[in-house]
């Protein structure tokens, strides 16, 4: 069996961790410690486990920006943060 323990230390942990849990296969586990998002992973092979990571890794990218992109606010409005890192698709224009 190989395994891979990815952590990842975020300001949302909890909310991130409960973004990917649901895509989790029966080989893998998510939980919280300390501010971070634990995933262990194990695969009978050394490319299905890199594959495993490689899916983790975006959904993980994916949930953690979902949340950067968001401020609730304590009224329960949401505000969009805008900065440099967000840039508009060409094909999304309108004319």
């Amino acid at each position: 069996m190989r395994r891979a323990t990815l952590r990842t230390e975020l300001d949302r942990a909890d909310a991130v961790a409960a973004a990917v849990e649901p895509d989790n296969t029966e080989q893998m586990t998510t939980r919280v410690e300390d501010g971070a998002v634990v995933t262990t992973i194990e695969r009978e092979t050394t490319g299905g486990l890199r594959s495993t990571v490689d899916d983790y890794v975006v959904n993980l990218d994916v949930a953690t920006r979902t949340m950067e992109a968001t401020t609730r606010y304590g009224d329960g409005t949401v505000a969009e943060r805008h900065d440099e890192s967000t840039t508009d698709h060409p094909h999304d224009t309108q004319p």
